[in-house]
């Protein structure tokens, strides 16, 4: 689970429903009052002074549908607790997608930086509202000391077909010579881009650059949720599982890296961080899931998978975060409660409930029921590829439970190999006392032991 989403880190965490915490009218930028700059910025100040009102009334009909004014009260609220009061809008900026003006607002809160991406339509009105952690300290980060820039090139390449394509980047050695093995790197859950960038950090980015100084070819590219965002605005959840997600696009990642010059077709590896890491083995035997439906994986590499139910993972990420200060007070036990009615509600649910467009924990019923039917240990048992199963000791996330369960579950399985680092958080990052999300503020990199281990496993 992709730690800046807390208590929240699911597979639609930033789409509609996730909004966070006010503005101050003062410190605003200054802009012209008929730009989409403009528009966005006085948006989240009507959020500051909790208009939502005035907020819903500038939605289109879709979004005023998605998230009418009590809901967006309550999220806006909960999501308050999390990430602590706002402090000041940062800037702003104003791109274009095919008919939208999409504004990029950048928000200072008290526990790190958020941008706020206000979609409008051509008539002015809002179809579509997102929240991440501000990627501008990641895109000012340099490469990781391991990569050598210059062993490498990088090419543009888009994943799958048809509605769902996906913009990607293709890492190749230029050092040494091919054919080489490859992988493809499935994120974690919540809409990620291709170097999967969390606060001030871009591990999907360390690892291309550093296994590819190795010789080893990587495939990246922007995750479903985030490329076609404003699809799943205009359409819904509807029945999104797991397999639309994240398992359709590895597959396909996969199969066109068979069909790329200069890669072995027959050393192909899928490896997955967090949520990625927790359905790999799903990605390779004979059934819908990666390890199982693509049993020609030369291998699987599992980054802070976990083993656990995701709902039970978020109760105790919850626990976690409003214990980090002291014991657990009052406002925090409410909050704790109002989670666990949530992971009651998700462990009541049956096929029953599997039209139903009700959103559970940022996610809908068929999502929830599509993960209960799968076993990720009992899936990992039947595969016959081998696989390299990773740990943070730091790691709030997935925490070294899940990793146990791995342990215990794969016993006297020859092909699987462990590692544990006692450093490192869910980002593979380096680091010392207790983990918070505040760390993932800071800029690093991803472990060179990291890299270094999972090329020597691939080239075995």
């Amino acid at each position: 689970m992709n730690p800046t989403r807390r208590t929240q880190s699911l597979v639609m965490s930033a789409l509609i429903g996730t909004l966070l915490a006010p503005a101050l009218a003062e410190d605003k930028p200054k802009v012209e009052a008929s730009t989409p700059i403009a528009s966005g910025t006085r948006f989240v100040e009507k959020l500051a002074k909790e208009d939502f009102a005035g907020a819903v009334a500038q939605f289109d009909a879709t979004m005023k549908g998605a998230l009418p004014e009590q809901k967006l009260r309550e999220t806006w609220q909960t999501l308050k607790k999390q990430v602590g009061p706002f402090q000041r809008q940062l800037g702003a900026k104003v791109t274009h997608q095919d008919k939208y003006n999409v504004v990029l607002v950048t928000c200072q809160f008290e526990q790190m930086k958020l941008d706020a991406k206000v979609v409008f339509d051509s008539q002015g009105q809002i179809a579509g509202l997102f929240f991440s952690p501000s990627q501008a300290e990641a895109e000012a980060s340099g490469p990781p000391p391991y990569a050598r820039t210059n062993t490498f090139r990088e090419t543009a390449i888009t994943v799958g077909r048809g509605e769902w394509r996906l913009p990607g980047t293709l890492t190749l050695p230029t050092t040494v010579a091919g054919p080489w093995p490859a992988v493809v790197l499935v994120q974690g859950s919540g809409p990620n881009d291709r170097d999967e960038t969390v606060g001030a950090n871009k591990p999907f980015r360390d690892l291309a650059w550093g296994l590819a100084t190795k010789g080893i070819a990587v495939l990246r590219y922007e995750k479903r949720t985030k490329e076609h965002a404003m699809k799943f605005v205009s359409v819904g959840l509807g029945k999104l599982t797991v397999q639309e997600e994240t398992i359709d696009d590895a597959l396909s990642a996969a199969a066109q890296l068979r069909q790329t010059d200069g890669i072995d077709s027959k050393r192909i590896f899928v490896l997955g961080h967090s949520l990625g890491g927790s359905v790999a083995p799903r990605i390779g035997q004979v059934a819908p899931r990666i390890g199982q439906a693509d049993p020609k994986l030369a291998g699987l590499v599992i980054l802070a998978g976990s083993t656990r139910p995701l709902e039970d993972s978020i109760v105790e990420q919850t626990r976690y975060l409003l214990t980090l200060k002291g014991p657990l007070s009052a406002e925090g036990e409410a909050k704790l409660a109002e989670i666990k009615a949530s992971d009651d509600k998700v462990k009541k649910l049956t096929t029953a409930d599997a039209s139903s467009s009700e959103v559970i924990l940022g996610a809908p019923a068929t999502y929830w029921l599509d993960l209960r039917s799968y076993d990720p240990l009992a899936t990992a048992r039947k595969l016959k590829q081998p696989l390299l199963i990773l740990q943070g000791g730091r790691d709030y996330q997935v925490t070294r439970t899940d990793f146990d369960g791995w342990k215990a579950g794969l016993e006297g399985h020859t092909n699987v190999s462990f590692k544990l680092y006692p450093d490192l958080n869910h980002l593979f990052i380096a680091g010392t006392g207790q983990s918070t999300p505040e760390e993932y503020e800071q800029a690093g990199h991803v472990a060179g032991s990291v890299v270094t281990d999972i090329a020597l496993w691939m080239r075995k």
